[in-house]
């Protein structure tokens, strides 16, 4: 999934080949196989329901950017999935600050983007970056002031962390 060369009958077929024995793949697998989907922009929603529903009773085996990445893959390919996205918040809310910039802000992106409001992740997602606001690049900045805005979750002293951090990027 790292070239650019699309093969929709390809993806067709692994997706179909996938879906009955999805519930075999580990938290590893899954994210992998949603995340390719995801980088050719190949939705199949079959799958990804599928990739769902195998991924909620095993979600505390994904890592941190596994959380992450999968919530990201769902956003891009506009598929919601609510049951998924409160496993992925439940999971992630006791590791976030384990989560790297990248991981925070993609994190808050996505459940934006799918319009899934959980203030307990925005508030530990917040409350993760404050600390380590000014590693966060511009993107990541942002992305993370435009999911908290898009999700009309105020918080205060994060949109200061931010304001300070950016000042020296904008110059």
């Amino acid at each position: 999934a790292k070239m650019d060369h699309r093969h929709p009958e390809l993806f067709d077929a692994v997706a179909k080949a996938a879906v009955p024995i999805i519930d075999t793949f580990n938290s590893q697998a899954l994210g992998n196989t949603v995340n390719a989907f995801a980088k050719m922009d190949h939705g199949y929603p079959e799958l990804l329901d599928a990739v769902a529903k195998a991924a909620i009773p095993i979600i505390d085996t994904f890592t941190r950017q596994a959380l992450a990445n999968t919530v990201n893959a769902f956003a891009k390919m506009d598929h919601r999935h609510p049951e998924l996205l409160d496993a992925v918040s439940k999971a992630a809310i006791p590791i976030i600050d384990t989560f790297t910039t990248q991981g925070l802000a993609n994190t808050a992106n996505a459940f934006a983007k799918m319009d899934h409001g959980h203030p307990e992740l925005f508030d530990g997602v917040a409350k993760a970056a404050i600390p380590i606001i000014d590693t966060f690049n511009s993107q990541a900045l942002a992305n993370t002031v435009k999911a908290f805005a898009k999700m009309d979750h105020r918080h205060p002293e994060l949109f200061d962390a931010v304001s300070n951090a950016a000042l020296p990027i904008i110059g």
